[in-house]
């Protein structure tokens, strides 16, 4: 089991990164949170990890903070909740809303995620919140954003939002209705999903 990794951030590609250990270069799937705190490219790095084994891929998952992974792993025990749902929870909003949103069975803010339907959040309430009761969050162990943005960055925000579970035209409105002048990709999709999560 692959726990924890401490390497150059190589890569970042909505919503992949690749980190070099010792010559060898690991691919995780992060969550939008992880990701805004990630520092400049050939950085050091440090990140929480969980491994899905399964028939068919081995997937390598990546997270800032123990709380994230913790969350992510109680996430993928609820019934219908699989690793892509559980990355745009997290992606959708902190640790600290969830649990909130859980105790107070807030099912409408839940419902403002990508692909969490009425009876998703239910069942997310229901199953989560004896796990999630007395939760402490951890500090971050990647520093704050800082490598510039690369290319187009409104077409990069539009498929990180695909990649969440969002349908093209929804992503596509999503972006194209914020200011994206001078923004980066990754806070253009910090904005539209806290515009989401508000609204």
């Amino acid at each position: 089991m692959i726990g924890r990794l401490r390497g150059l951030l190589i890569e970042k590609r909505l919503p992949r990164i690749l980190v070099e250990c010792h010559g060898v270069g690991y691919e995780l799937d992060v969550p939008m949170s992880t990701l805004w705190a990630l520092p400049e490219l050939h950085t050091e790095v440090i990140l929480h990890t969980h491994l899905a084994v399964r028939e068919d891929a081995h997937s390598l998952y990546g997270f800032g903070t123990l709380a994230e992974r913790e969350l992510f792993q109680s996430l993928l025990k609820v019934s219908g909740v699989g690793a892509k749902m559980a990355l745009a929870v997290l992606s959708g909003m902190s640790v600290e809303d969830f649990v909130g949103a859980v105790a107070r069975g807030d099912a409408t803010r839940l419902t403002a995620l990508p692909g969490v339907g009425k009876k998703t959040a239910e069942r997310l309430i229901v199953e989560m919140r004896d796990r999630v009761a007395g939760w402490a969050t951890s500090a971050p162990l990647v520093s704050t954003p800082g490598a510039p943005p690369r290319g187009d960055e409104v077409a990069d925000a539009v498929s990180g939002l695909i990649a969440l579970g969002y349908k093209p035209p929804e992503a596509s409105r999503l972006v194209h209705a914020l200011d994206t002048l001078g923004k980066s990709s990754e806070m253009l999709i910090r904005e539209a999903l806290r515009g989401l999560v508000r609204g």
